[in-house]
């Protein structure tokens, strides 16, 4: 794992790819690159021995130096400039562990160009230039690994890409942002308002002092896109995902959900169906028996439907050091195990080989059907039945109905719904109509409702 402080990258001997230990140079030593370091270090001998050659870290890049020599102590060269790592001929593999759009895809891309693999935990990275990067890896035959990107403790990435290999997948979902999590498991279990639950949250490092990222779920569409794309054989979509955050969630939703026998999670969906594939990040409603009403706190968990295989589900730490580092490190392994083999025979960047890969339509926002929760104010307890009525008369099919248990002070009697499967655009005509209704007392509120079956 160490060398001689003194000794440069220049000075060091050459030897057969398949006899010399992995060369790894790294952009970032924040708090993933952090715990990468240590975990390279203290499991320096069982990686190796998975890996079938030695993995050692031999070149970081960071803006303070001082800071990183703290982190590495004088076993590894350190340098200010990114590109030095990407571009340095003793260095096998680049790990980008900086984060970031902007520079940190010209690191990358000029990594690639110099023939040296590339594994990173930056998913806003791939779900932006993902089909540059990956058009660049296949020109280049180099591998782009990227398990840390998604769910850093869960491996989801490689059972979609391998362990699910055989199936035709219906559909992924999941719990993808601990942060979201960790509020809406605050509101639900503790009745907080959004803002203390959020306030918690960051004071407890679990979000940052900007936490748009995370509450407006775009974090959580990066995601969902190599999700996708792996799942289904198809390009990464960002553009293509229909986002809504949680920050407009009331805790007296949360309390009416739970009333009904639901719990409310952030949800990122990827489901095919005839007419093409529907992707979205939304909160929703969850049968409170269901596994997935019981992932809490900062956990993630998603589950995927194959035709073969059927419902599987995967759990464990969304965020953290030593938990992404276990996710970078298992990518390195896997680019230690490519000497020797053509890019033909590597299992695909999105699971699918670049020929084999198709272009499905992607299923408009109106056009999606699935069931519904509402919460509908009314001037008074006597009204529901007006309800039930105009609901017909708009031709939304009601499963359930229920007058909410509680009330917020200010708040008069609330209608609570849940329906059968509707269009979307069919729901939103008929709740514009129903706004209208002379016993309705204000504006509705409207959430999905997911089976996951």
């Amino acid at each position: 794992m160490y060398r001689d402080p003194v000794q440069s990258l220049e000075s060091l001997p050459v030897l057969p790819a398949a006899l010399r230990p992995l060369r790894v140079g790294m952009i970032g030593i924040g708090t993933v690159g952090a715990g990468t370091f240590r975990v390279l270090a203290r499991n320096q001998a069982q990686i190796a021995g998975r890996a079938g050659r030695p993995i050692e870290l031999v070149m970081v890049a960071a803006r303070n130096l001082a800071r990183a020599a703290g982190i590495v102590g004088g076993a590894v060269e350190l340098t200010d400039d990114p590109l030095r790592v990407a571009t340095h001929p003793g260095v096998d593999v680049v790990v980008e562990v900086a984060g970031g759009t902007g520079p940190a895809r010209d690191w990358v891309l000029a990594a690639i160009a110099h023939g040296k693999h590339v594994v990173t935990a930056n998913k806003a990275l791939l779900a932006v230039h993902g089909a540059e990067i990956f058009a660049a890896a296949r020109q280049h035959g180099v591998a782009v690994a990227y398990e840390g990107a998604v769910a850093v403790s869960i491996p989801i990435v490689k059972a979609l890409r391998e362990g699910l290999t055989a199936n035709r997948i219906e559909w992924v979902a999941g719990i993808i942002n601990g942060t979201t999590n960790f509020i809406l498991s605050r509101m639900e279990g503790e009745g907080l308002d959004f803002a203390a639950a959020l306030a918690e949250a960051q004071a407890l490092g679990y979000a940052e002092a900007d936490p748009a990222f995370d509450i407006e779920g775009i974090d959580a569409a990066h995601k969902l896109t190599l999700l996708a794309a792996n799942a289904f054989g198809t390009a990464v979509r960002l553009d293509d995902v229909q986002v809504e955050g949680i920050t407009a969630l009331q805790r007296m939703d949360v309390a009416c959900a739970r009333q009904l026998g639901h719990r409310i999670k952030l949800l990122g969906v990827a489901r095919r169906t005839d007419a093409g594939i529907e992707l979205r990040v939304q909160p929703a409603l969850v049968p409170a028996s269901h596994l997935m009403a019981h992932v809490n706190g900062s956990m993630n968990g998603i589950m995927v439907k194959g035709d073969a295989a059927g419902v599987t589900m995967y759990y464990g730490a969304g965020a953290g050091s030593e938990q992404t580092a276990s996710a970078v490190i298992a990518d390195l392994v896997d680019v230690a195990r490519l000497e020797g083999t053509h890019a033909a025979q590597r299992v695909p960047h999105l699971g699918f080989h670049h020929h084999a890969m198709s272009t499905l339509p992607v299923v408009p926002c109106g056009a999606a059907c699935s069931s519904h929760y509402l919460r509908v104010p009314v001037h008074a307890a006597g009204d529901s039945e007006a309800m039930s009525d105009a609901l017909a008369a708009q031709q939304v099919p009601v499963r359930h109905m229920a007058l909410a248990d509680m009330e917020d002070p200010g708040t008069g009697p609330q209608v609570l719904v849940l329906t059968q499967p509707v269009r979307q655009d069919s729901l939103e005509l008929a709740l514009h109509a129903l706004e209208a209704h002379p016993r309705v007392a204000g504006k509705i509120t409207a959430l999905r409702v997911e089976e996951l079956v």
